[in-house]
């Protein structure tokens, strides 16, 4: 990917070496107001709610947004991404250090809050960038505590992307998903799930599954998180436009979505796979919602809930 002497963003937090002692250690049983997550493994169900609901929930959760979900679904202008200036806000953390992970995630940062504010001023709206906070080992955020063992997270409570850099030298050691742009999908994830709580998808969402069943929830989860690959693969699409990607690169992306799939992890962990149990979608599905997004640059590519997965 072709990063390097282009603008970083100024929403970048780098927590590494503050004074984050104290913090519980690994995950908690779960942690607060629902953070969205890259997996490491886990359990969900089968089931779901029936289409008609979905399409009612998803709709009225974008209208409330003041957005209109019809032309987006069916296209609209949000295909049409302008490039606006930067305009991020300073954050009140450390200074950003000047090492080149950090560097590559601010670039990547900016890359995605140029193309989401293109996409959003398409349709009349102001995109809110989220900030990006690095931290080493644990960390505090309006959804709990967090280790570096949950994995990449974005917490809806404060609109904030979490991100422990080792992450990335796992996913290539441990998951054999190695370059650049694999790391930047992880980041365009994440954003994805920004993009959601924007619209009022990941708030309808966390409200419905408190009386979802355990299976109810877990279906709509992987509906939710493809989406979220989806919308990377969106922002995917603009850049490659750019001319910024290199040959292997979407090819990187595509392989680190093939290896943090629920079956391909499991099988990696456990030997098994035990599909009831999945929330994010199978290697299969993830790698097809991102290239869906990457080949068409469109929203109307991402309705994962009306759309078989």
């Amino acid at each position: 990917m072709r990063w390097k002497g282009r603008r970083q963003s100024d929403n970048v937090e780098d927590m590494r070496g503050s004074s984050g002692g104290g913090f519980g250690r690994g995950m908690p049983g779960g942690l607060g107001r629902n953070p969205i997550r890259i997996p490491m493994g886990g359990r969900a169900g089968g089931g779901g709610l029936s289409t008609i609901i979905i399409l009612v929930v998803l709709f009225f959760a974008l209208r409330a947004c003041g957005i209109d979900p019809l032309q987006i679904l069916a296209g609209g202008n949000g295909g049409q991404v302008g490039v606006p200036g930067g305009g991020g806000q300073v954050t009140q953390g450390q200074p950003r250090a000047s090492d080149e992970m950090t560097q590559f995630v601010s670039t990547v940062l900016a890359e995605t809050e140029d193309v989401w504010n293109g996409i959003f001023q398409a349709e009349g709206l102001k995109y809110e960038e989220p900030q990006l906070v690095l931290f080493a080992g644990q960390v505090k955020s309006a959804c709990g505590f967090a280790s570096s063992a949950s994995g990449p997270f974005y917490c809806p409570g404060d609109r904030k992307v979490y991100l422990d850099t080792s992450f990335f030298d796992q996913l290539d050691r441990q998951f054999g998903a190695s370059g650049d742009f694999a790391q930047a999908y992880v980041i365009a994830h994440e954003v994805g799930h920004h993009i959601q709580n924007l619209t009022g998808i990941l708030p309808k969402f966390n409200q419905m599954r408190q009386q979802m069943s355990e299976a109810e929830a877990n279906q709509m989860s992987m509906r939710v998180e493809l989406q979220a690959d989806c919308f990377a693969g969106v922002w995917g699409h603009y850049t490659a436009q750019k001319g910024l990607l290199e040959q292997g690169d979407v090819e990187e992306a595509l392989n680190a979505a093939q290896q943090i799939g629920d079956d391909t992890l499991q099988k990696r962990m456990q030997g098994y796979v035990v599909p009831e149990s999945f929330n994010h979608g199978t290697s299969e599905q993830r790698q097809k919602w991102f290239a869906a997004g990457l080949q068409s640059g469109k929203l109307s590519s991402c309705d994962t809930f009306n759309n078989p997965i």
